[in-house]
């Protein structure tokens, strides 16, 4: 094993785990005692497989949106530089099969989408760079597999 890093997910050995899944892979209390928790979002295998990034740039903007409208614990929804999964980060500490209740009803906002919203010169660094049709194959792949999303490990 390699030494400690100070990034969680460098201390993981990305070998072990088995996508699509969701881990909580952190938990910080601030100053004043709030709770932010992270969460891993994985959906495709990594070093195996990888999602393009217009699509990646697509469900970032998707799920940063509509997740807001099932939870206002949602801080936010980033990309993995990865390009393997996401980071989802919530005030609190919600229950975990809550946790997986949000990124559902979320998937499945997402694949009713007709649009990426924000995905214009106005309100996007690269409105371009989008894919709807990406990101709505990638969460129908991510969503079959839905029985899986809590099992991390190989």
């Amino acid at each position: 094993m390699t030494e400690q890093m100070n990034v969680e997910s460098f201390n993981l050995d990305h070998r072990l785990v088995r996508a699509p899944y969701v881990r909580l892979a952190d938990r910080k209390v601030l100053p004043k005692g709030d709770v932010l928790v992270k969460y891993d979002v994985r959906f495709t295998q990594p070093n195996v497989a990888f999602l393009e990034m217009p699509t990646v740039h697509s469900l970032e903007h998707l799920f940063a949106e509509n997740s807001r409208n099932h939870s206002d614990a949602v801080v936010d929804f980033s990309p993995m530089g990865c390009q393997t999964g996401f980071y989802l980060i919530l005030f609190g500490e919600p229950e975990y099969d809550d946790v997986l209740a949000l990124i559902e009803a979320t998937c499945r906002d997402i694949m009713t989408a007709t649009e990426v919203p924000a995905a214009n010169e106005v309100q996007c660094g690269w409105g371009a760079n989008h894919a709807l049709e990406g990101a709505q194959a990638a969460v129908a792949d991510f969503l079959a597999r839905r029985g899986e999303w809590a099992q991390v490990a190989a």
